[in-house]
């Protein structure tokens, strides 16, 4: 069905780049993959291609690299994440000050890599806490370290403009040791870092909204995080899943989300003309060209439904 027939106007679908790790990992081969294989023009770069920690000389000719592909293929980077790698570290949350230093330090770097690229936004989950001995998980991060992240927000939302960054992101997991992990949570932290230097907006998960063992089985899926926090969400991340794990797999894979389902959803809840990217990430020992192929049918079905 097309956008005149149906009556509204197609949802905007792109991809994020952590598929490509440690394979297409330079601008010319992944602009290339995601252009003539995939047929997509909007991507979300990740921190997983470039580590903002190298030198300035590499970083300035990585930058440089990503603009000339980018602009070559006809492809718009919306954003940039963080990636697998720098989320595995406790980050902003870190028991110990310092290394939460760095984490700001690290993030303050990767802006400024965005910006010589050209990408405007940038964002990502930010901290765990550490585990507790017995294994027990708190409903709530301590009032201290809720505090300091939202001081560190503000802190980077300033840096973020004096790179010229437009937005930044926070991508709420299903973890009680990260924050935010509810909506109330999200509405919150919302609420304190309002009328920060460049706008912090939340960038939910298919995934992670609907992890049935923090959630529950009858949790409501994601509508009720796109009913109560519409008006903070500006970007959409999509994957298949089954609620019950964060599987981030292809849609050649069965699970729980129905593409044609998620296009509805998005539509009714105010969330259609936010773009949405797929998210999918691949065992590193899995051949390429079979992940090529998975793609491109994911890509087919993903526009189809989203028309």
């Amino acid at each position: 069905m097309s956008a005149e027939t149906s009556g509204h106007a197609p949802i905007t679908l792109g991809i994020n780049l952590g598929f490509c790790v440690k394979r297409w990992v330079t601008p010319e081969l992944w602009a290339a993959v995601v252009r003539e294989r995939l047929g997509l023009d909007l991507v979300q770069f990740s921190f997983d291609l470039v580590d903002p920690m190298w030198q300035d000389a590499v970083l300035d000719r990585q930058a440089g690299a990503i603009r000339a592909a980018s602009s070559a293929h006809g492809i718009e980077v919306h954003s940039a994440f963080i990636g697998l790698a720098h989320y595995t570290f406790n980050q902003l949350l870190h028991p110990d000050p310092d290394v939460r230093d760095y984490a700001e330090h690290w993030l303050g770097r990767a802006y400024r890599f965005a910006a010589l690229a050209g990408i405007p936004r940038v964002g990502g989950p930010l901290g765990a806490i550490a585990a507790r001995l017995d294994g027990t998980e708190p409903e709530a991060i301590a009032d201290a370290d809720y505090d300091d992240l939202i001081a560190r927000m503000r802190r980077l939302a300033s840096r973020a403009a004096a790179e010229g960054l437009t937005e930044l992101y926070v991508e709420p997991t299903p973890l009680r040791r990260e924050w935010p992990w509810t909506i109330d949570q999200a509405r919150k932290m919302m609420s304190d870092v309002a009328g920060s230097a460049v706008p912090w907006r939340l960038c939910p998960d298919w995934g992670h909204g609907t992890f049935a063992p923090l959630y529950g089985s009858d949790h409501g899926g994601m509508e009720p995080w796109f009913r109560a926090l519409a008006e903070v969400i500006t970007a959409v991340h999509i994957q298949q899943t089954d609620f019950a794990l964060d599987r981030h797999w292809d849609f050649t894979e069965p699970g729980a989300v129905d593409p044609a389902a998620a296009a509805a959803l998005l539509r009714d809840t105010g969330l259609a003309d936010r773009p949405v990217f797929l998210e999918v990430f691949y065992p590193f020992e899995r051949d390429d060209l079979s992940i090529l192929k998975a793609l491109e049918a994911t890509s087919v079905l993903l526009k189809r439904a989203f028309a």
